[in-house]
């Protein structure tokens, strides 16, 4: 800052001084009450270049990461439209082995038999409805595409890229688990090739299986030497018992995935909160200290108006040498 001369009134150095200061305060304090009315530190790229810079790289990782947080909620919520499917087919499967196993001794006769066999039929048609009711979005979950991999997106690489995790069920087959799928047929009953949700369209859509089951199903009758398995009954049995066997591992399939989602997801937004407060912390204001700031400022801005009006009136003692 120049030495001010009061004896050399062209220049009035002290006062060009005062309004130097003045303007530096005028500019302070629009800077501090630009911050406090929008609440942000960087309001334009030159307030700080390289902090743009970084909260640009954080503000678009950390939107990268409330898509990923919100398409693992929308996975999970995929994953549980499948599981209720399937536990439904579980519920109907179970209810199927308890009918076949009261028909296969005999204390019961043929019509009652025919109503049991009736009510399997009933089941597997149930079946294939759930399946056909089991979609997201168009897309299915536990029919005939259900062994095809899905492809969740769970995150974001450090580079930027998106992560995805493959879903598939290890024992569904070509068929899914449709009653077809499953091989629920009775009587030697043929089975839809397709194994869709129209696998066979007797009876309208989502019936499964071409000829259904009988009496002869149900059954046994092996002597007391024969093995079980050569029993209608017993081999009824062992299909019901091997598609409960598949339906579980399915089961088992959903919830794995679910649980390593649920990781994921407490992980990605562990990792969110911490870029959200990275961002903060250099891109937003600091309320409490601006409001100290702008106090500061608007005091520096009276006592500086206050001394450019002294600096201005300091020339004039000069005019008494001039009497």
């Amino acid at each position: 800052m120049a030495n001010t001369d009061v004896t050399r009134v062209a220049g009035n150095i002290g006062a060009l001084n005062a309004l130097n200061s003045l303007m530096y305060v005028n500019n302070q304090l629009a800077i501090h009450q630009t911050r406090l009315a929008t609440g942000k530190r960087i309001n334009e790229a030159a307030d700080d270049p390289a902090g743009t810079n970084m909260a640009i790289t954080f503000d678009i990782r950390r939107n990268d990461m409330k898509v990923a947080i919100s398409a693992i909620g929308d996975s999970k919520n995929l994953l549980s439209v499948a599981e209720t499917g399937l536990r439904k087919i579980s519920d109907l499967l179970t209810k199927m082995k308890s009918k076949v196993m009261e028909a296969a001794g005999a204390t019961i006769g043929d019509s009652e038999r025919d109503a049991v066999a009736a009510q399997l039929n009933s089941y597997t048609q149930e079946i294939d409805q759930i399946i056909e009711s089991s979609n997201w979005n168009g897309v299915d979950l536990i029919g005939t595409s259900s062994s095809a991999t899905k492809s969740f997106f769970v995150g974001v690489s450090g580079s930027g890229n998106a992560v995805f995790a493959d879903f598939a069920f290890s024992g569904a087959g070509s068929a899914g688990f449709t009653a077809g799928g499953l091989g629920l047929s009775g009587s030697g009953a043929v089975v839809g090739t397709n194994g869709g949700f129209a696998s066979n369209t007797v009876g309208g859509a989502g019936s499964a299986v071409a000829g259904g089951y009988t009496r002869a199903d149900l059954v046994y009758s092996g002597s007391s030497g024969a093995a079980v398995t050569s029993s209608a009954g017993a081999a009824t049995l062992a299909t019901i018992g091997s598609a409960i066997a598949r339906v579980k591992a399915a089961i088992v399939d959903v919830g794995a995935m679910s649980a390593r989602l649920t990781f994921k997801e407490d992980t990605m937004m562990s990792a969110y909160i911490n870029t959200e407060a990275a961002y903060n912390r250099i891109m937003n204001a600091n309320m409490a200290e601006e409001q100290v700031n702008a106090s500061k400022y608007m005091i520096l801005q009276q006592s500086a108006t206050a001394m450019l009006g002294q600096a201005n009136a300091a020339p004039q003692f000069i005019l008494s040498l001039l009497k």
